[in-house]
């Protein structure tokens, strides 16, 4: 199922189940996971992309072994807030996924996500190599952690 919007998902997510956060490149995917109450992303692997099938069971498998109660997917909106050819692409990713899983997925804005990722590894003085390694993963934690973020908001929210 593909939720409208952060409050939709939290409308049906199984307590005590952690989400997976996505940032999809064209040649890597970037994923964080967060902890079981919801309030810390960890940036945890990159899958390198291949094709749809391969991808999404890699996903999946990791999605089951950490007992995920969900999926976020960045989105790539243009700055002005449009939709381009990757924002269509993720969401088709999104589409084929939910054929794949029962678990819900959502979107979050990911604009800047790769450039505060990189920002914040080039003040943790990584080499660009390092960098190269691990940015999607780290860009995965920083759209995570929004979602967490908003949630956290929705559950203070009378």
């Amino acid at each position: 199922m593909i939720c409208a919007d952060a409050a939709a998902l939290h409308a049906v997510l199984a307590p005590l189940r952690p989400l997976i956060g996505l940032d999809l490149g064209t040649a890597t995917i970037g994923v964080a996971v967060s902890d079981r109450m919801r309030r810390v992303a960890t940036p945890g692997r990159t899958v390198r992309r291949t094709k749809f099938t391969p991808d999404a069971q890699a996903i999946l498998a990791l999605a089951q072994e950490v007992g995920a109660g969900g999926i976020v997917l960045g989105l790539p909106l243009n700055m002005d807030g449009s939709e381009g050819p990757r924002a269509q692409s993720t969401r088709a990713f999104a589409r084929n996924l939910e054929r794949l899983t029962e678990l819900p997925i959502a979107f979050w804005d990911e604009r800047l996500s790769t450039v505060a990722a990189e920002r914040a590894l080039i003040e943790a003085d990584l080499s660009r190599k390092r960098r190269a390694e691990v940015i999607d993963s780290v860009a995965a934690g920083i759209i995570l952690q929004g979602f967490l973020d908003r949630l956290g908001y929705l559950d203070r929210a009378p």
